[in-house]
C-alpha cells in the first residue's frame, strides 16, 4: 500500500511513518517546514518528502492519505482531498487498524510525564527480553529512535489526550485500545480544545471505557482528578502507585530509592534520575511491566540502566563554569517540579531558570497565574516574551528583582550572560527549538 502522510514531520506522524515503512508500505508525506533532524531520519528510511500542501500532490494517487491534527480545513491539499473524495483516515486510526489491533498495547497517559515514563516502560520491556514496538513523542537515549515495530506482540505507546484530527475531536489515546494503561496524572491543560479540567476527565473516562476486564489500569494513587474519572465507572483491575496501599518509593540514598509494594521492599532502583516525579514514573513503570509479564526484579534491573530523555534536564554545556541544561516543560506543574529536580541535586547553588512560554496554552495565558509560584525556587528568572499575547511581566510581577523579561531573544542572551557566574545552572525550559538559545548562550558565554 502507498500512504501519503499529511503533517509528516511532528513527531506522531514521523513515528507513524516510521512504522508504515517498517511495515513494508510506500511511505511519502508534506508538511509546512521539512527540516532536520526529522526530514532526514525519515529520508534515511526511503521515505519522499515533499514541502507544502501543493494540491498538485494528489497525482501521486496514494491508496490512502493519513491525516495529521496539524492539517485545518482550508489546507489546499485537504480541501482538494475531500473535492475528490479521496479516501482518508487520521493517524491514530491508521495506526490502531494497521498495527494496534493485533498487540497487547501498554499506553502511558497524564498531563505530565508521558514520554519519560513511556521510555521507561519500553526499555524495561527490551531489558525483560520482550522487545516491543513503541512509538515516543520524544528521543529516548537507550533506543536510536522514536518509533519502531516488531514481531513482538507487545507495543508501548505516549497516548496522548490531544485531539485527533479536525474530523475527529476525540482523543487521540481512545483509538489504542491498551490491554495495560498508566494513568500518571491529571491536570488543565490544552485550553485551545479542552474549556475545563472535566472535559479532559470525560476524555479519560472514553480510554477506561476501551480498556478490557483482563487488562490493567496502573493509576497515581495521590490524584485526585483520576479518581474522580474513575468513579464515573470502570470494568477493569486497578493497581495503584505512589501510596503506601500499591507502589511505593523507601529510603533514598541521592538518586537511589527503594521499591516498595504494599509495604515489602522489593529491591533499589540505583540511576541518576532527579525529582520525585521520575520515582513515581519508575512506579508505574515496573507496575505495568509486571503485568505483560516482567518480574519485578527484571524491571528495577532495567530502570538502573534507564538513560532518560532528550530535553528532560539534558546537559547541553558548560562553559566558564556555568552548565546548561534543556528541558521540555511548559506547564506550570512541570515547571516546578523540574526546578525541585534540580534543586535537589544542586544544593543551594543558583538555578537561572529561562522561561519561554510558547504552548497553545501559555501563549492564551490561561496559567499565567500559576507561573510565578512555579518559578518560586529558582535564583533568577528570564522570560523570552516574543509572541506572548498577555502582560508577562505584570503576571511575573511577584518575582520581584528575581525577573528578567525581554521580547528579544538576543538581549535575553546577554542578559543571561551578564548575570550568570561561576558555579551557576542555567535551566532553559521550553516544549520548542527556542530560537536555538542553548547553542547561542554557551557560545556566549564562552565568549
Amino acid at each position: 500500500m502507498h500512504i501519503h502522510i499529511l503533517g509528516i514531520c511532528g513527531t506522531f506522524m514521523g513515528g507513524i511513518a516510521v512504522i508504515a515503512r517498517q511495515a513494508g508500505h510506500r511511505v511519502t508525506g508534506c508538511d509546512a517546514n521539512v527540516y532536520p533532524p526529522m526530514s532526514t531520519q525519515l529520508e534515511a528510511q526511503g521515505i519522499e518528502l515533499i514541502e507544502g500542501w501543493d494540491p498538485e500532490q494528489i497525482a501521486l494517487k496514494p491508496d490512502l492519505f493519513v491525516v495529521g491534527n496539524v492539517v485545518t480545513r482550508g489546507n489546499p491539499l485537504m480541501e482538494a482531498i475531500l473535492d475528490e473524495a479521496l479516501p482518508y483516515v487520521s493517524g491514530p486510526q491508521w495506526l490502531y487498524e494497521n498495527v494496534l489491533r493485533h498487540k497487547w498495547v501498554l499506553a502511558v497517559a497524564g498531563t505530565h510525564g508521558k514520554t519519560t515514563t513511556t521510555s521507561m516502560l519500553a526499555w524495561v520491556l527490551e531489558h525483560g527480553g520482550l522487545n516491543p514496538g513503541f512509538l515516543i513523542g520524544g528521543v529516548p537515549m537507550n533506543f536510536d529512535a522514536s518509533a519502531r515495530l516488531t514481531p513482538s506482540p507487545f507495543f508501548v505507546i505516549e497516548a496522548d489526550e490531544y485531539d485527533t484530527a479536525f474530523f475527529d475531536k476525540r482523543s487521540k489515546f481512545v483509538h489504542y485500545h491498551p490491554r495495560t494503561a498508566i494513568l500518571n496524572n491529571l491536570e488543565f491543560d490544552h485550553a485551545d480544545i479542552f474549556d475545563d479540567l472535566r472535559a479532559i476527565e470525560t476524555q479519560f473516562h472514553h480510554l477506561i471505557r476501551t480498556i478490557p476486564r483482563n487488562g490493567r489500569i496502573v493509576v497515581n494513587g495521590g490524584a485526585v482528578s483520576i479518581e474522580r474519572v474513575l468513579t464515573r465507572g470502570c470494568w477493569t483491575p486497578i493497581e495503584r502507585f505512589a501510596t503506601p496501599s500499591g507502589w511505593s518509593a523507601g529510603a533514598l540514598d541521592g538518586a537511589h530509592f527503594e521499591v516498595l509494594f504494599e509495604g515489602k521492599a522489593q529491591g533499589t532502583v540505583r540511576w541518576e534520575l532527579l525529582g520525585a516525579h521520575n520515582r513515581d514514573n519508575a512506579l508505574a513503570t515496573i507496575a505495568a511491566a509486571r503485568h505483560a509479564g516482567v518480574p519485578t526484579a527484571a524491571a528495577i534491573d532495567g530502570l538502573s540502566t534507564f538513560r532518560n530523555v532528550k530535553r528532560r534536564l539534558e546537559l547541553r554545556g558548560t562553559q566558564r563554569g556555568i552548565t546548561v541544561y534543556d528541558d521540555f516543560a511548559h506547564h506550570p506543574t512541570a515547571i516546578e517540579t523540574t526546578i525541585a529536580g534540580l534543586r535537589s541535586k544542586v544544593g543551594k547553588a543558583r538555578i537561572l531558570a529561562v522561561l519561554e512560554p510558547r504552548s497553545n496554552t501559555m501563549k492564551m495565558g490561561v496559567m499565567k497565574d500559576s507561573l510565578a509560584p512555579s518559578l518560586a525556587d529558582a535564583d533568577l528568572v528570564f522570560c523570552y516574551t516574543g509572541g506572548v499575547g498577555w502582560d508577562a511581566k505584570s503576571a511575573l510581577a511577584p518575582l520581584r528583582a528575581k525577573l528578567t523579561c525581554d521580547d528579544n531573544l538576543d538581549r535575553l542572551i546577554t542578559a543571561i550572560c551578564r548575570s550568570a557566574r561561576s558555579g551557576d545552572h542555567v535551566l532553559i525550559m521550553s516544549n520548542g527549538g527556542f530560537g536555538g538559545i542553548h547553542d547561542k548562550l554557551l557560545t556566549q558565554l564562552r565568549g
